[in-house]
């Protein structure tokens, strides 16, 4: 009794080798299937790849990349010109016709010429066609009669008196120039109001007036101009009696072409005679 009882109690009792073996069985029991499904994997990953290869997209030749996008350059293109002749035709060329229509108001407004900016109207379109028929004189039609009434008078024509030209200035007669070597030659310059130099060479005997009439051949009117000393400046007192070596001029001499003043007396610088030499 004793004993049976001891080995009963013994078979109740968890044993360490016996759970050992029992987990190895199943790690060996597990491994196989491991093994088939890591194969079943690798299996069938080529055909995922496939399938992911076929479906996604593929690469597209460069010749196709390049049209297409030449295609899409082409649009955005048009679009930019489309948009550009929007903004032509909606806000510059309005901007610009208002702009051209002010400034043409401005300037009719400012010659007094208002009257062109408006319509106008016909020529005896607000007349009253009853009374026009009833005014009609005979043979006569209704624009007929409105330009009757709305014709101007005629100016009354006045001989025009004829405007007094002023007489041209006579060109006096220079005597010859002589020559470079000759005796009791004297060199005389005259600068303009433009600063242009002219030169001639004259006599020392020649009398005072051919300088005035260089002067006016030159292009520079006695009336208008006269002969000065550069310094001091005084008027050249050429009278009708004087020649070049009484008024001083023995070596070359520079005078200058002015203006005269409003009040100047002719007599101070001398009016132009006939020159004699």
């Amino acid at each position: 009794m004793g004993v049976g009882a001891t080995k009963s109690s013994d078979a109740l009792l968890p044993s360490p080798g016996r759970g050992a073996w029992a987990r190895a069985g199943a790690r060996m029991e597990m491994a196989p299937r491991g093994a088939v499904i890591t194969l079943l994997l690798l299996a069938a990953l080529p055909v995922f790849y496939l399938r992911f290869w076929s479906e996604g997209p593929r690469p597209v030749p460069s010749d196709e990349k390049e049209r297409q996008q030449r295609l899409i350059r082409e649009e955005q293109q048009e679009a930019l010109r489309e948009q550009a002749r929007g903004y032509l035709e909606n806000v510059l060329r309005p901007r610009q016709e208002s702009r051209l229509r002010k400034q043409e108001e401005r300037f009719y407004q400012l010659t007094g010429e208002s009257w062109k900016l408006t319509g106008g109207h016909k020529l005896g379109s607000d007349e009253d066609s009853v009374s026009e028929n009833a005014n009609l004189g005979p043979g006569s039609t209704p624009n007929q009669e409105a330009m009757r009434r709305r014709r101007l008078p005629e100016p009354l024509k006045q001989p025009v008196p004829p405007i007094e030209q002023p007489g041209a200035e006579e060109v006096p007669i220079l005597p010859e120039e002589p020559p470079e070597q000759a005796d009791e030659v004297v060199t005389v310059a005259l600068r303009g109001p433009s600063g242009r130099i002219l030169r001639r060479r004259f006599l020392k005997s020649c009398n005072s007036q051919v300088l005035l009439a260089w002067m006016v051949r030159v292009g520079y009117p006695s009336s208008i101009y006269t002969l000065c000393t550069p310094y001091p400046r005084r008027a050249l007192p050429v009278e009708g009696g004087r020649t070049l070596e009484d008024l001083g001029i023995t070596v070359g001499t520079m005078l200058n072409v002015e203006e005269r003043e409003p009040a100047s007396d002719h007599r101070a610088s001398g009016a132009l005679a006939p020159s004699r030499t």
